[in-house]
């Protein structure tokens, strides 16, 4: 893919996520009930904080354009493959005071919440739950999925919580008030894109006006104070990293983040449970396969021809590429493992190069002869078989076996009407009736434009 095209699929992601942060945001606005106002204002925050992911990501894009063009290329070092890494049974714990949990005193304290994991560019959110004294944990029966992630990955869980208000009465609402991004944003310093984009940090941040004045398409929002309190506030966080995938139920430090006079704060234990697993794509695809002599030792007379395939741990050898389709045991598995020595060398000018390949097993010292029927392909699996090793020794504890991945459910339907109220407000292809849309391309290019002529 090359530079305009990608340049153009992320400004469209963008503009994508604007155009779903304008229509939350309306959503937001126009909710007459609380269970909608929680998750609008959760949609909300989500689409903030994938808008500040994708411009960070289309700075460090043209940052490595802007070396390319200036001959300063960014290092030739190898880049171990992508992998799939999926969090699951998310739970945490809670520590209610003996008087508010067994004698059931005081007020009764209630919040909405929901965790943001956000990995890269990846970013989701769990469903809402209600929380209050009567639960002893904070259980997310969501299956997260992330499926391009690289071995040095940081994934990012946040706590958000909202105390919930009981006497939500949206009946007498303010004037609403709309603005959208502005014209006088094409003419922008450098300094007023960071400006412009600020508020997606924080979720409802409302001026006195009863808008949001930070530069772009700002929210339909109502200063009416039960709006105002379904705010959502960081609770806790933590951060995994490739160190922490183990198979099993693990439990993970939080960082809390909230004090306890708080209105949304809750008595967290300070930790976290879930499951977290990865799959390299070493591991779940073929990495280079073909027709291959092998030779076992130093017996000349002892060559096979087999059909190989490189995949997870070991090269796999097949009689015949039909017993491969057919699942048949492989004649032979020679062990592919981080600390397996390869090398190629040419005998002499009639044969081809050939590539020795020793697995560094304990106790024993076996070497392989591998010759590929085709001259050309030596070089490929030469470096097929560098790279694999490399992903092997990046990836860790993720490639000492396949570990399962249970595929995430549908999320499961809210129980308002929500669906069909946010497309009666704003639907992307079909602008709402008195407003133009403004083209939110040429303002992300014009507002990129001019941050990175003064940035560098």
């Amino acid at each position: 893919m090359n530079e305009n095209t990608q340049d153009k699929e992320l400004l469209k992601h963008i503009e994508r996520e604007v155009r779903m942060r304008e229509g939350a945001s309306k959503l937001l606005a126009a909710c007459s009930q609380r269970e909608q106002a929680l998750e609008a204002s959760k949609s909300l925050l989500t689409c903030n904080a994938r808008i500040l992911a994708l411009l960070s990501q289309l700075q460090e894009m043209r940052k490595a354009q802007i070396l390319r063009r200036e001959g300063r290329r960014s290092s030739e070092d190898s880049v171990p493959c992508t992998g799939k890494v999926a969090l699951s049974d998310l739970r945490v714990p809670l520590m209610w005071k003996d008087s508010e949990y067994f004698k059931n005193k005081g007020e009764l304290h209630r919040c909405a919440v929901f965790c943001l994991l956000q990995c890269g560019t990846e970013i989701y959110d769990t469903g809402l739950v209600m929380v209050d004294r009567t639960l002893t944990d904070i259980c997310f029966d969501d299956t997260i999925l992330f499926t391009e992630v690289d071995p040095g990955f940081h994934l990012r869980v946040e706590l958000y919580s909202s105390c919930v208000v009981e006497d939500f009465s949206p009946g007498a609402l303010g004037p609403r008030r709309v603005t959208r991004l502005g014209g006088s944003l094409g003419c922008s310093s450098g300094k007023k894109i960071r400006a412009a984009f600020e508020s997606a940090a924080v979720c409802g941040s409302v001026s006195s006006g009863g808008d949001v004045r930070q530069g772009y398409l700002s929210p339909l929002l109502s200063t009416h104070p039960s709006k105002l309190a379904l705010k959502y506030n960081l609770l806790a966080h933590t951060t995994l990293r490739i160190e922490h995938v183990l198979e099993g139920f693990k439990t993970h430090d939080l960082s809390l983040a909230a004090a306890e006079d708080s209105p949304y704060w809750l008595p967290l234990y300070g930790n976290m449970c879930c499951r977290l697993v990865a799959q390299p794509l070493c591991m779940i695809q073929p990495v280079i396969s073909g027709q291959l002599d092998v030779k076992l030792g130093e017996d000349l007379d002892c060559w096979e021809n087999v059909y190989g395939v490189l995949r997870g741990q070991s090269l796999l050898c097949y009689q015949s590429e039909e017993d491969l389709e057919s699942e048949e045991k492989p004649l032979l598995t020679i062990p592919i493992k981080k600390d397996t020595l390869v090398c190629s060398l040419e005998r002499d000018a009639v044969h081809t190069q050939r590539i020795y390949v020793t697995p560094q097993c304990q106790g024993e010292d076996v070497s392989y002869t591998l010759t590929p029927h085709i001259p050309e392909d030596t070089q490929r699996w030469n470096e097929a078989l560098w790279q694999h090793i490399y992903n092997i020794s990046q990836w860790k504890q993720c490639c000492h076996h396949l570990m399962k991945i249970e595929m995430p459910s549908p999320r499961k339907s809210i129980a308002v009407r929500q669906g069909s109220l946010y497309h009666e407000i704003v639907t992307p292809s079909s602008p709402c009736e008195g407003l133009v849309a403004p083209d939110l391309s040429v303002e992300i290019r014009t507002l990129l434009s001019s941050y990175y002529k003064e940035r560098f």
